[in-house]
């Protein structure tokens, strides 16, 4: 690291760079929980395009490791550091460079708060679609590298949908642009969606253009208690059964509701063992809400409609707050599982039962409306615990036997990359080798990520 680390600091400007240990430090992991495998030698704080070519270009030569940061709120542990490493931080690349209301898009630099988007596009009647729940302090860039979904994708899709075109260093220190400015575009092969999701091992994203819609011209909000989770999960897929698409359909359970009580004052819990959020948007809002309550009332002990627009905030802003109040009450595993909406309900029950077997606190929550699970562990201490590491395992395997997947929107980064060629398969998995390959010889772009190097 020695050469890369003299030639950078000679190169970039005072201010851009900082190899103070506390710097170090809250630059060396992400919000998955896992801890550092050692200090990264710098960080580099990245403001200009060619501040990011520079950082490859050096480190290609020096085959010196680079790890891609955002705002830190991946849960994956793509974003965590070994001794030694590079940390490019784009977080400074925080420039919305176009926002065209003609065209429905945005181009915007990595660095751009999702949220500060989506209110940028309001101002034309329009919005950025993908929603997850860290839509407040997550980047577009960290939601690229993992394509993140959130709670408005059962009908609008994951990032990966939003994405029309990337501006892409490549390992080298070259440029790439893909993608195209329209709506439809087929021509050459589909390079933004290989870079999408590809949790910064195949290039640095620095700049993208996205897709945007309009806002809906109306909302309703549906907010249900049941007696069980097993219920709420069975009412939710009752409403796919029914041939409904709302634009949100999220689940917590018992013990999330519990947390969020302590946490603010709320009394959720009293009213049942889970809550099920729905709303629905577009000039039928309305219409499909009472459909919508039809399917929800053989299941639910209530079920209510937000009354206006200030009280569905305030039910989405319950929601949000689910992870961070389960985090006041201790460290947590957060995982990610997906499984066909049919057996949400199988899956809910299922972990539930793991839970108990393993002896570990878990919560669920749940996209309920595209089958995205997020059973959350919880544990005291600072390692994690081998019941909680044995649960999670069950919890994978769970997954692929449904006939879903380990991960539904967070990405695989540490904490899952020995299971990946349990679900991709030995064939699948070499292709995937050989494609990291071609695009970064050097294997320089966060090594260790997704596999074990």
């Amino acid at each position: 690291m020695t050469g890369a680390l003299a030639a950078l600091t000679a190169a970039l400007p005072g201010g851009r760079w900082s190899t103070e240990p506390s710097v170090l430090a809250a630059h060396a992991t992400d919000r998955s929980g896992l801890p550092a495998q050692g200090a990264p030698a710098v960080v580099v704080f990245a403001e200009e395009v060619d501040d990011v070519r520079l950082v490859l270009r050096l480190a290609h030569a020096h085959r010196t490791p680079v790890v891609v940061r955002g705002a830190g709120t991946g849960l994956a542990g793509a974003a965590t550091a070994t001794g030694g490493e590079i940390v490019l931080s784009t977080a400074r690349l925080n420039r919305i460079l176009e926002l065209s209301a003609p065209d429905q898009l945005a181009v915007v630099q990595p660095g751009v708060i999702t949220a500060e988007l989506d209110s940028a596009a309001a101002e034309h009647g329009l919005r950025y679609a993908p929603d997850p729940a860290s839509v407040a302090i997550s980047t577009i860039g960290g939601n690229i590298a993992t394509n993140a979904g959130g709670l408005r994708c059962a009908k609008y899709g994951v990032t990966r949908d939003s994405v029309l075109g990337l501006d892409v260093v490549l390992a080298d220190g070259s440029l790439l642009r893909t993608g195209r400015r329209t709506v439809k575009g087929v021509a050459g092969y589909d390079l933004t969606g290989l870079f999408v999701g590809s949790e910064g091992t195949l290039g640095v994203v620095v700049a993208a253009t996205l897709r945007l819609r309009p806002v809906p011209r109306s909302t309703a909000t549906l907010s249900a208690h049941f007696a069980t989770v097993a219920d709420a999960a069975a009412a939710s897929s009752a409403l796919t059964a029914a041939g409904l698409q709302p634009a949100v359909a999220e689940l917590l359970d018992g013990a999330n509701l519990e947390a969020i009580d302590a946490a603010q004052g709320t009394a959720l819990r009293e009213r049942g063992a889970a809550w099920l959020l729905v709303q629905t948007d577009g000039t039928g809002a309305e219409a499909e809400a009472a459909l919508a309550e039809d399917v929800l009332t053989p299941f639910a002990r209530s079920v209510r409609r937000a009354s206006d627009v200030a009280e569905a905030e305030r039910l989405l802003e319950v929601r949000r707050l689910a992870l961070p109040s389960l985090e006041r009450r201790g460290r947590v595993l957060i995982e990610d599982i997906a499984v066909p909406r049919s057996l949400l309900a199988e899956a809910v029950d299922e972990i539930a039962a793991i839970g108990r077997r393993h002896d570990v606190r878990v919560a669920t929550m749940a996209h309920a409306g595209d089958g995205n699970l997020h059973p959350i562990f919880g544990y005291d201490g600072p390692e994690v615990p081998d019941a909680v590491t044995r649960a999670a395992d069950e919890v994978f395997r769970l997954a692929l036997r449904l006939g879903g997947t380990l991960t539904g929107e967070h990405g695989v980064g540490l904490l899952k990359r020995q299971w990946l060629g349990d679900e991709l398969g030995e064939e699948s998995l070499a292709l995937h080798r050989r494609l990291r390959t071609l695009f970064d010889p050097g294997g320089v772009l966060n090594p260790g990520k997704l596999w074990s190097d």
